[in-house]
């Protein structure tokens, strides 16, 4: 199901810099600019609350009001912090309902494989899809049904089912998923330990043993000169 446009009032921020942005978002607002189309770059600020919302819904179009003037805008970056919890900034570029255009939505594997009776463990490696559609086609997630698939059995991007008019730019031998047969983990000390082979037991007094050869040597080495 393509999504909605969503609502969204912002107001311009004349402020810049970090000290100021922070203020910004102590106050409740997050700092964004909406740029493209080849119009003037207009710094804003929007409330977190409502933009938190929107995004953790999947939406990716606004209709944002600024002052009474209306901006079809798409979410071009989200900067969150090192913890990935707060939303730093956000990137707003115009578009056009009709334009098509390239975004990242999330993939969600649906069911239960046939193969996990048999002890397969499902590994996804790849959990969002570069796609290309018209802007009001934009799926929020795209879901794929994985019951049918077996033990070793390999999931690739070519085999997801998308909707229609929407295209993938990643290659589609790439791999999504795999369902294997759980392999017990050999401790990593243990594994290093066989690879190298058993070690070489020492013998006490060699090295000093070793030592009173060369001294011995040395000596005798002096004596014949001096012969």
């Amino acid at each position: 199901m393509a999504i909605q446009v969503a609502q969204l009032k912002a107001l311009p921020r004349s402020e810049k810099g970090s000290r100021a942005n922070h203020r910004l978002r102590k106050a409740g607002f997050v700092p964004a600019v909406v740029y493209g189309h080849k119009q003037a770059v207009i710094p804003v600020k929007v409330p977190r609350r409502e933009l938190v919302g929107h995004l953790a819904g999947g939406a990716h179009v606004f209709d944002l009001d600024i002052e009474g003037t209306s901006e079809k805008v798409l979410v071009k970056e989200v900067q969150y912090d090192h913890l990935g919890a707060e939303i730093l900034h956000v990137d707003f570029t115009r578009v056009s309902l009709d334009e098509t255009v390239r975004v990242t939505v999330p993939l969600v594997l649906r069911g239960e494989p046939k193969g996990a009776a048999e002890g397969g463990v499902l590994t996804q490696v790849i959990s969002e899809l570069e796609i290309e559609c018209r802007v009001l086609e934009i799926p929020d997630v795209i879901r794929h049904n994985i019951s049918e698939m077996k033990l070793d059995d390999v999931l690739h991007i070519k085999d997801i089912a998308l909707p229609p008019g929407v295209r993938c730019l990643q290659d589609g031998e790439l791999i999504v998923a795999t369902l294997r047969e759980a392999q017990e983990l050999v401790p990593a000390a243990a594994a290093a330990t066989e690879e190298a082979g058993p070690a070489e037991p020492e013998v006490i007094g060699r090295k000093a043993a070793e030592e009173g050869e060369a001294e011995e040597a040395g000596q005798q080495e002096k004596s014949e000169k001096k012969e």
